[in-house]
């Protein structure tokens, strides 16, 4: 079972990424939040395997959350999941330590099989990036 941390701060966009990893076999949701600082909390506290982050975010950024939680050695690997795909936005994600980057745009069955090569240790990057 790969544990899943949610972290976006808009709730609609949230809601489904849950209703689509509660309902896919071997994935179970352990955990939400709103923006960086909760999802360091909440990491804390749940233990997931694969955080799937959004980048812009208030009180503090999907980038410094995955720096403050990837130097912390907390054992989950990071997915970066944002509507913005800027190669530059794409490069600091990689920087602060996630494992991949996913649009939000993209089809269910990407952000599926990009949260099972990141609970494997497999990096997941945009072409070029």
């Amino acid at each position: 079972m790969i544990r899943v941390l949610v972290v976006d701060d808009h709730p609609v966009v949230r809601a489904a990424v849950i209703d689509l990893l509660e309902s896919t076999d071997g994935v179970s949701v352990v955990g939400q939040a709103v923006d960086g600082l909760e999802a360091i909390e909440r990491a804390d506290q749940v233990k997931p395997d694969v955080v799937l982050m959004d980048v812009t975010m208030p009180n503090m950024s999907g980038i410094e959350a995955t720096r403050r939680l990837t130097a912390e050695r907390s054992g989950a690997s990071v997915l970066m999941f944002s509507a913005e795909a800027r190669l530059c936005v794409v490069r600091a994600a990689r920087e602060a330590g996630a494992i991949g980057f996913v649009t939000k745009g993209c089809r269910a069955r990407e952000v599926l099989r990009a949260i099972y090569a990141a609970s494997e240790g497999r990096s997941v990057w945009p072409a070029g990036a």
